[in-house]
């Protein structure tokens, strides 16, 4: 029996499967690794990817209430204002309903944010559309 749990945790490695995401349809999968992508671009500081997966007229809110476009938000992440260093995606849930979803999960976010430096827990809701050029982060 301990080997096979030891099999079966190799498989799940070597496979990369991600913490709820085995039982997906592929447009769950996919809206799941664009959040993904999201948050790995704002550890990596990668604008380009930033612009290119929300849409136009895309604003954030912070923890604190506080609302911003993204010209502003993504400002805060060049300039260092914002800095995220890691994430973890606790149940992820995706919800598919013709051309729009809805992602939302328990995101732990380890980051400096206007001087303070710590992880939070924050229940986390992202909607997002599909578009000729695939799925997009909107409001």
């Amino acid at each position: 029996m301990k080997r096979f749990i030891a099999f079966l945790a190799a498989v799940m490695i070597l496979c990369g499967c991600r913490e709820g995401t085995e039982e997906m349809t592929q447009d769950e999968k996919e809206v799941y690794a664009l959040f993904e992508t999201m948050q790995k671009a704002m550890v990596e500081k990668d604008l380009d990817t930033l612009y290119a997966i929300v849409t136009e007229d895309k604003t954030f809110t912070h923890m604190s209430g506080k609302k911003q476009t993204k010209e502003e938000f993504f400002g805060e992440i060049a300039d260092g204002t914002l800095n995220y260093y890691g994430y973890h995606i606790h149940d992820p849930r995706v919800t598919v309903t013709g051309d729009h979803a809805t992602f939302s999960a328990d995101v732990t976010l380890d980051a400096k944010v206007y001087g303070m430096k710590g992880s939070w827990t924050l229940a986390t809701r992202q909607n997002f559309i599909r578009t000729e050029d695939g799925w997009k982060i909107c409001n």
